[in-house]
């Protein structure tokens, strides 16, 4: 690696982006020109290889036709933005990184020496394809320029100035296509399904903490009262990431529109919480998309949970999605509501015992709000 490819290295690593990387066919030295410089666990958050077909099939979830092409370079980035998602820290910014090529072997080959590399990030797409000269270097020599490639990806996503040009001849011009998404597109791709979640950091404080405290509702009003109970339920765990998710999709209803997403976003803004969207209504679901967190939940939240009438009538099959809950990690902080015009806390139910430890009480001396959201759209459609 070259002065000014370790200088491109080290502005990465300065950067706050980090990534994931899924290489198939080539830039093998792209990983190891990151991880060679000091500051490499800022930037990669994990770095994959599916190189044989099947490994390919099952990363992408289909067939790619054809595997090395741009839009299969295209579908790892994406697949690799929304691991990255899941994986960084709250409120920093994610990459994922793909690409896939047809380089020299160690047989001749009847096509062209190729390859594509894209990266995404939440408000855009860039790719590039580069058909090398055939004949004109080794594989490892092909190698080193589709880690160029590479390399120049994760610079622009990070908006590191490049400062170095890759080894190319003026015969191979790489055919670049760029394409940016505003607000409403990025919801509307989270609602399709194209993307897992959409961190907006509006708090001013931003913790390191890997593990999340989530609270989730549908903040129809926000109000003190989850304000308080996020407040809380952070000084009850100590060290964490408190914030706010709101899921686009709902379990019985038509999702929301851009426009009322929006619209309770704002409420965040204006009093500087950090809100997640989402597109998962179900607890166990967002297990898997945040495994590790903590979720703040009220306590006929918690009593739903545990209802075998919500799983089919079947109590073994509340038990096993709850327990693959546990086993990412994830616990629930609960705090008392009222039920049937009784307030309740969580020793007024019966916790199977496999799942008490996932269920940590708030006491009643510490949160009691005995108002909703519904309360409060009703007490102002009366006005």
């Amino acid at each position: 690696m070259d002065a000014s490819a370790r200088a491109m290295v080290e502005a990465i690593h300065a950067n706050p982006t980090q990534a994931v990387l899924y290489l198939s066919g080539g830039a093998s030295q792209a990983f190891g020109w990151l991880m060679s410089v000091p500051g490499a666990s800022n930037t990669v958050l994990e770095a994959i290889v599916p190189y044989s077909r099947m490994s390919m099939i099952q990363l992408l979830g289909k067939v790619p036709s054809p595997f090395t092409s741009r839009q299969t370079a295209e579908d790892m980035a994406l697949m690799a933005y929304n691991r990255a998602l899941k994986l960084s820290h709250p409120g920093f910014p994610a990459l994922g990184v793909g690409f896939t090529g047809s380089l020299a072997s160690a047989r001749p080959k009847l096509g062209d020496h190729r390859f594509h590399v894209s990266a995404r990030t939440s408000d855009q797409l860039w790719s590039s394809t580069v058909t090398l000269s055939k004949g004109l270097r080794t594989r490892e020599q092909e190698d080193k320029v589709s880690s160029q490639f590479v390399l120049k990806a994760i610079a622009y996503a990070c908006k590191v100035p490049a400062t170095f040009v890759p080894e190319l001849t003026d015969s191979e011009i790489p055919d670049e296509f760029e394409m940016q998404f505003d607000e409403d597109q990025q919801l509307e791709q989270l609602i399709n399904g194209h993307i897992c979640f959409k961190v907006y950091p509006f708090s001013s404080d931003m913790p390191k903490a890997e593990r999340k405290i989530i609270l989730s509702g549908s903040f129809n009003p926000l109000h003190e009262g989850h304000l308080k109970l996020l407040e809380v339920a952070s000084s009850i765990l100590g060290e964490g990431y408190p914030c706010f998710e709101l899921s686009a999709v709902n379990a019985d209803k038509p999702p929301l529109t851009v426009s009322q997403i929006k619209q309770r976003i704002e409420q965040f803004d204006k009093v500087g919480k950090t809100i997640i969207i989402s597109n998962q209504p179900y607890f166990y679901k967002k297990a898997e998309l945040f495994p590790g967190s903590a979720f703040v939940i009220g306590v006929d939240t918690a009593v739903r949970l545990i209802n075998p009438k919500y799983y089919s009538n079947n109590y073994e099959r509340m038990l096993e999605t709850l327990l693959g809950c546990k086993s990412t990690g994830c616990v629930f902080l609960v705090g008392g509501r009222s039920v049937d015009d009784d307030f309740k806390v969580l020793d007024h139910f019966d916790i199977p015992e496999e799942l008490r430890d996932m269920f940590i009480p708030i006491p009643a001396e510490k949160f009691r709000m005995d108002i909703s959201s519904t309360e409060i759209r009703r007490r102002k459609e009366l006005l």
